[in-house]
């Protein structure tokens, strides 16, 4: 099954490696307005940039857009739509703290879920209100997985058990928003050098997991296979995908090659109405 996600992925990654191509898509029925926010920290913001330069980093700062928000410009004028998607950080460094492990939106959208906003971030209730598409993701240190521990739904010890139980949480409160289309990254891998063969085992087989058993066809949660991408199939972050020798950051090339993708899968979430695009 690993050989096939990956050998598909693969077959998808070959429409994005063109670069920031946008075809007019034929469409008539598809959605010509939607609002969209990619929640991230530093790892979906090297895809959501795709920058390695000073002078595209200027360039952005004068108003020249570059990566995702580049692609949805091209993609918009072309094809007559208006998808409008940012990115947030999410959560912030204060006051919650610069996590976004599966235990913190569980923390956040969950357990209390209730509120507008926990910490000054904002729940599902404020999100859904606000957006069509609600995407997010973990880090990469989220697969620095730890073993021989009792599981706990409210433990931000980083598990398979406790995720998995975090997880089904996850799934029941984005059900209560049938009418908000929600969109996850597969977890991040990590390099070999940081992380151990049973760690990097464990996070493969929690990602599959959530691609096989955890997703359900026919409701609002669509999946990116992400890991998949970054590790071709193994069960580390492939060294010429990484920033570097010890650092699970994506690498530019890798940035540069799959944001094609990932944008992608956004038009296809917006677009798919009868939401069984997985």
């Amino acid at each position: 099954m690993r050989i096939l996600l990956f050998v598909f992925s693969i077959m998808l990654a070959g429409v994005g490696f063109s670069g920031c191509d946008n075809a007019k898509v034929e469409n008539p029925g598809k959605a010509k307005n939607a609002k969209v926010v990619f929640l991230h920290h530093s790892t979906g913001g090297v895809i959501w940039r795709v920058e390695n330069s000073l002078w595209a980093r200027v360039k952005r700062k004068i108003g020249f857009e570059t990566g995702i928000p580049r692609w949805f410009e091209k993609y918009n004028k072309q094809n007559e739509t208006n998808y409008q998607v940012i990115e947030m950080n999410f959560p912030k460094r204060d006051p919650y703290g610069w996590n976004n492990y599966p235990y913190d939106y569980y923390n956040i959208w969950v357990k209390n879920g209730h509120q507008d906003y926990f910490m000054e971030e904002p729940t599902l209730k404020t999100l859904t209100a606000d957006y069509d598409v609600v995407i997010f993701k973990h880090c990469f240190p989220s697969s620095d997985i730890v073993f021989d521990v009792q599981p706990d739904v409210d433990s931000d010890v980083k598990s398979v058990e406790n995720y998995k139980l975090q997880y089904e949480a996850l799934k029941k409160e984005m059900h209560k928003y049938p009418d908000t289309k929600f969109l996850l990254w597969t977890p991040p891998a990590l390099v070999e050098a940081v992380t151990t063969p049973e760690a990097a085992r464990a996070a493969t087989e929690f990602s599959m997991w959530v691609l096989e058993d955890w997703d359900q066809p026919d409701d609002n949660i669509f999946l990116w296979d992400f890991r998949t991408l970054e590790t071709e199939g193994g069960i580390y972050l492939a060294p010429e995908n990484a920033a570097g020798e010890r650092d699970s950051h994506p690498s530019y090339s890798f940035a540069k090659r799959i944001y094609p993708l990932f944008a992608r899968r956004i038009v296809e979430v917006i677009e798919h109405e009868s939401r069984n695009v997985k």
